[in-house]
């Protein structure tokens, strides 16, 4: 559980109140797992539903300021962001089990698999080349260059020395950053839950669906639009924050593959057959998909392996420049130029490929579009009537039959008062061409993918900050653009006066 929390409650078992399942409402509560101060219900069974106990009133209940808004188990990917709203108190919402771990059963390294035949025997081979060349490389450069011929022959001892220190101390720190890229790309490779009516596609059934594809038209499936109901499982996720990527609706992205809500900067893979968070690019020199969680692992390893690179260049041209005077030119040294030289071009270009990309904030994605327009939905008070050039939506969506159109600050007979009260409304705007509402600032964009100390830059240790979405803000940390799009688009802030004014008007009403 991230803090603030109450400290004076101690353990606290948390129930976990399914209310948009589509079947009666049922209460998920199996064994505990220990996180800070508190007890996490892991779902594994549901109970009648006479034993539905809410839990935001207990928590709710806490003195301010140490109330309990939001909670979060980064150990338990299926609770990973679980939100109580603070004005929201009369009932506790999460996604059904079947979002939250999805429809399949597979394992995370299955989950990171290429769907793809020939992508996967590509990403199986390649760290068998890698191995192999690095092992190579290893033997030429220390035995054979560093110790036979500098030491052995020349007598070039404090050569000799140097040159194999330096080596190695960069070939480990580009073994530790490769090992740690690879296993967090298979481990952990940022993939986006699958919806309640999603597949899995099995590699058979991804083959059958190739094949129909390239035949008739009325053979390609189907795929259906966004979820209809106001209360799909995952949409609290997004009003919840202040800022989130919309459709023209208001509503966040839909993935008919993955039949889910995709998440701010999210992407669908062709490769893996998921969405992805932050995707980068599916790169089998690293064992698969390069993503917010992984990204700044491979840019220290493509770093680090420049550098080893570099020092293995310079030692085999240094030699090779000594045989070519005694005309004793060996095999061994020109392919040690050869595979340093290769791999060091090859890596450096990476490397400042990736370092544009932490600096200006984007993703490979972003920069293969020509142009990008990206559509927000910004809070605004409750209340705020459409403008000129932008729309409103409020949720929780109305309860109206479809094709029905209804003013923004329709609300819905069935609900409680609170139920009304516990609204927020946002403004669609658009950005202008190339604008990026995720720009900080070079100082800035680096720390967010690449940590706030050194020691975080220089070493394969603790991920991206950038990869913790538990800002009530948005899902990733905004810039500047905000700000312009309210004053552009003359929009108020609901942290204002008449945004205190609406905040304390909900209390009262919940009162």
């Amino acid at each position: 559980l991230c803090p603030p929390y109450p400290p004076h409650l101690g353990p606290v078992e948390i129930a976990l109140h399914r209310t948009h399942a589509p079947a009666p409402a049922t209460l998920v509560c199996t064994s505990q797992r220990r996180a800070g101060s508190f007890s996490v219900v892991v779902p594994s069974s549901s109970v009648p539903p006479n034993h539905v106990e809410s839990v935001n009133d207990r928590l709710q209940s806490c003195a301010s300021p140490h109330r309990l808004t939001r909670l979060c188990s980064p150990s338990l990917a299926a609770f990973r962001t679980l939100h109580i709203a603070s004005e929201r108190r009369q009932r506790f919402a999460i996604r059904p089990v079947s979002q939250c771990f999805g429809n399949d059963r597979t394992s995370a390294m299955s989950q990171a698999t290429s769907t793809k035949c020939a992508s996967r025997w590509v990403t199986r081979i390649i760290p068998i080349i890698i191995t192999g060349t690095s092992g190579y490389a290893t033997y030429v450069i220390v035995a054979y260059l560093g110790v036979d011929y500098l030491y052995r022959t020349r007598r070039e001892v404090g050569a000799a020395v140097s040159t194999i220190t330096i080596y190695l101390f960069f070939y480990l720190l580009t073994i530790a950053t490769y090992l740690r890229t690879f296993i967090k790309i298979k481990m952990d490779p940022g993939l986006v839950p699958l919806g309640p009516q999603a597949q899995h596609p099995s590699r058979e059934s991804t083959k059958k669906r190739r094949r129909r594809k390239e035949g008739d038209l009325e053979s390609q499936p189907y795929f259906t639009g966004p979820d209809q109901d106001p209360d799909s499982p995952g949409l609290e996720g997004f009003y919840s924050k202040d800022v989130f990527v919309c459709e023209s609706d208001g509503r966040p992205k839909w993935c008919s593959e993955c039949r889910n809500w995709k998440p701010d900067r999210a992407h669908h893979s062709s490769e893996l057959g998921r969405c992805v968070r932050k995707m980068d690019h599916y790169c089998p020199w690293v064992g698969g998909m390069v993503s917010e969680t992984s990204f700044k692992f491979f840019a220290q390893f493509t770093f680090y392996c420049t550098l080893y690179c570099t020092i293995a260049l310079a030692q085999a041209a240094y030699c090779l420049a000594l045989q070519l005077r005694d005309v004793a030119v060996d095999g061994r040294t020109i392919s040690g130029v050869a595979i340093a030289a290769f791999f060091g071009l090859f890596t450096f270009l990476m490397t400042a490929t990736s370092w544009r990309f932490i600096l200006l904030n984007i993703t490979n994605i972003d920069a293969l579009r020509k142009s990008w327009v990206h559509q927000l939905a910004i809070r605004v008070p409750h209340g705020t009537r459409p403008g000129s050039h932008y729309g409103t939506i409020t949720y929780p969506l109305p309860r109206y039959p479809q094709g029905i159109s209804t003013s923004s600050d329709a609300t819905v007979d069935s609900e409680t008062p609170r139920d009304r009260l516990a609204t927020r409304t946002f403004a669609i705007v658009r950005t202008e061409p190339d604008e990026n509402p995720w720009d900080l600032g070079y100082r800035r964009n680096w720390t967010s993918v690449m940590g706030h100390s050194w020691v975080d830059w220089l070493l394969p240790i603790h991920g991206s900050p950038c990869a913790n979405h538990d800002s009530m803000e948005s899902d990733y940390e905004m810039g500047s653009l905000i700000q312009t799009l309210r004053e552009r688009h003359g929009l108020p802030d609901p942290n204002q006066p008449s945004g205190e004014m609406e905040m304390r008007e909900m209390r009262l009403g919940g009162q």
